[in-house]
């Protein structure tokens, strides 16, 4: 199991866009699938995208066309690129590596906050 720590939050103006990160402890390159969720205050925590190991993605109905996620397992990293930040997007960003099996890893989470 790794550790997983987050980057890249902060305020954003609507329309703006910020660049998440995800480091690893140790290698991801066993890891099934790269996660981020995020949870909005009086909300339930929601699943924003996905990369798996071959590289397949897919997204939130929310945030399709505007949030991309990738991942390079060589620098044991992740990110979430979000464009087009809408106040709705405001929340607590967390990276999940799901590995084929035992625990999933979980970081502690980044904050988001789109305002004007």
């Amino acid at each position: 199991q790794v550790d997983l720590v987050e980057s890249g939050g902060g305020f954003v103006q609507p329309g703006g866009s910020l660049r998440l990160s995800c480091a690893a402890s140790g290698s991801i390159s066993g890891y099934y699938a790269i996660r981020w969720y995020r949870q909005a205050p009086g909300k339930e925590l929601e699943r924003v995208a996905q990369i798996t190991n071959a590289g397949r993605t897919n997204y939130a109905d929310s945030v399709e066309a505007r949030f991309i996620i990738s991942r390079d397992n060589a620098k044991r990293m992740s990110w979430l690129q979000m464009n087009n930040l809408k106040y709705e997007d405001t929340a607590v960003y967390f990276c999940n590596a799901v590995p084929p099996d035992g625990l999933e890893s979980w970081g502690p989470g980044t904050q988001v906050n789109v305002s004007a």
